[in-house]
């Protein structure tokens, strides 16, 4: 990319290699430390559960490298803070759950409208309304269908492990710099506060993107104008559809999946996020069992894996959603899948978390 620049941090100086540098880590850590060393050095938000390790990790970590951390009065004011920090240049970011993402929507839309790069983190709680602090996974839509008005994608990353949490974060920084557009981290509450092992080391030098669109001043060059109000005639239909094609170069570049024993699988199971851990467990077995089942797990909600989908369901024919909610990547895999495929779903909505003997039963009545 012309005139990027490698990030240089101290994590990414020290010799040796991922595998040697494991640490038990909580996943709102993780990602706080991935955003650290994506270079992020603006953060505000609002406190909410189960997301607060993340602030309060990055209240003590940004100051001590020239950042700036702001709890700010609401999720309105973050999300709009992130914008006056994106639009100056510096990478931002903000994290929240549930109702709070809900108030930030029209922050989002204005974001992506004036195609500004930040990151924001919904470590999702059951809904609808207050709801509680359990894992869920219902915020899919929110997050992949836009979510606030008018027609606009975020990146929609679904890490599923406290290593992606941190892999990931950094790769939304990326990416959301590459297409100047938002890109969304959806994790799970189960994610957030568990801990694992994971190295807290970037696997490649992390690259910057250079920015020549920013508003620094207008003094010595001519003026920039972000903006988001378009009132001549076709001017809004013009720059949506220049959005469009931003977001149709998304689906043929960015698509990530990960496949798992799905090459002679009869069965094909298809999750996400923690579900998809829970999934693959079940999978085994039910080969334990003699059962030929797989899994897909979409790393990419938006935009979503579908060629894999699609290549796969060629082959096999039975395709099981599992989902922590009453059914919203579904909808995805069905539009998906090649014709004929048989789709099917087993969903826990509001907190309630699938075993793998609950799966195994749905394979089994498959």
């Amino acid at each position: 990319m012309s005139g990027e620049k490698v990030l240089a941090t101290e994590a990414m100086s020290r010799a040796g290699s991922r595998a040697g540098e494991l640490q038990l880590v909580k996943g709102n850590v993780a990602l706080a430390e991935g955003a650290l060393q994506a270079g992020c050095r603006f953060y505000f938000g609002y406190p909410i559960t189960p997301q607060n390790d993340i602030p309060e990790y990055l209240s003590a970590k940004l100051p001590e490298v020239g950042g700036t951390f702001i709890q700010a009065e609401s999720e309105i004011a973050s999300i709009n803070m992130v914008m006056g920090a994106a639009a100056s240049g510096g990478r931002a970011m903000t994290s929240s759950s549930g109702p709070g993402i809900s108030l930030m929507q029209e922050g989002l839309s204005y974001i992506a409208g004036a195609e500004l790069p930040c990151v924001v983190v919904n470590v999702m709680r059951c809904g609808p309304g207050l709801g509680g602090i359990s894992p869920t996974q219902g915020d899919y839509f929110q997050a992949v269908k836009g979510g606030g008005h008018g027609d606009y994608h975020s990146i929609v990353l679904a890490p599923a492990s406290a290593q992606e949490m941190f892999d990931l974060t950094v790769l939304g920084f990326e990416l959301a710099d590459k297409y100047r557009n938002p890109a969304v981290i959806l994790a799970d509450a189960m994610l957030g506060q568990m801990k694992e092992p994971a190295v807290l080391r970037p696997r490649e030098p992390v690259r910057v993107a250079a920015k020549e669109w920013i508003l620094t001043g207008p003094k010595g060059r001519p003026q920039r104008v972000l903006k988001t109000l378009y009132l001549e005639d076709g001017e809004q239909e013009a720059h949506n559809l220049e959005l469009k094609r931003k977001y149709d170069l998304m689906r043929r570049e960015e698509q990530r999946a990960e496949t798992y024993a799905v090459d002679d699988a009869d069965v094909v199971i298809v999750a996400f996020g923690i579900a998809s851990r829970i999934a693959r467990t079940a999978v085994g077995m039910a080969r334990e069992h003699g059962r030929k089942v797989g899994l897909i797990r979409p790393i990419t909600l938006f935009p979503f894996p579908e060629r894999v989908i699609r290549d796969t369901t060629e082959r096999t024919q039975d395709v099981l959603v599992v989902e922590m909610s009453t059914g919203q990547m579904v909808e995805d895999v069905r539009l998906s899948a090649a014709a004929g495929a048989r789709c099917h779903f087993y969903g826990r909505p509001g907190g309630g978390v699938p075993s793998p003997e609950d799966i195994l039963k749905q394979i089994e009545a498959i």
